[in-house]
């Protein structure tokens, strides 16, 4: 298979963050990605950028903190991956904007939504290239006990997210 290969790319993103790393179409994504997230979680930090992957091909962005976007845009030309987007929110939850992302017409599919680290498996072909898979954090070590199931509710209740 002379001229392709797989590659793993790790994201690189500031400790506390979290990123969605997801694939859209048409350029108009960026302005609807952004419009998603400062709708879904006013006045937060967030950084966006996307892969074009004709014409121009070149990564477009957006976001309300320039560092933020920065790392999106960075992390986007390492990937080189068409019409891959990456979120890079700073003090907001993928839970509280995935379902704006979700609902852009442009957006095809959502890889990963976390704040663990992130490899990303790329295929590469020529000038093209995809994302394969996706690890995502670490491995389970073991099957939650009792008190570990106790103490996951009364997170998710202090957190607001249960009653």
């Amino acid at each position: 298979m002379a001229g392709h290969t797989l590659e793993i790319v790790d994201l690189e993103f500031p400790e506390g963050a979290n990123v969605i790393l997801g694939q859209a179409h048409f350029v108009k994504t960026v302005e609807d990605l952004y419009e998603a997230v400062a709708v879904s979680a006013p006045g937060s930090r967030f950084g966006l950028a996307f892969a074009e992957a004709s014409g121009p091909r070149l990564v477009r962005s957006e976001g309300t903190d320039s560092e933020l976007k920065s790392v999106a845009e960075r992390n986007i030309l390492r990937l080189g991956c068409g019409h891959a987007f990456l979120i890079v929110l700073g003090d907001a939850w993928p839970i509280q904007v995935l379902p704006a992302v979700r609902s852009v017409p442009e957006v095809c599919s959502i890889y990963c939504a976390t704040s663990n680290p992130v490899k990303v498996l790329v295929a590469r072909s020529g000038e093209s290239a995809g994302v394969a898979a996706i690890l995502d954090g670490e491995s389970p070590l073991a099957v939650e006990s009792a008190e570990d199931a106790s103490s996951r509710m009364e997170l998710l209740r202090r957190f607001g997210y249960k009653r």
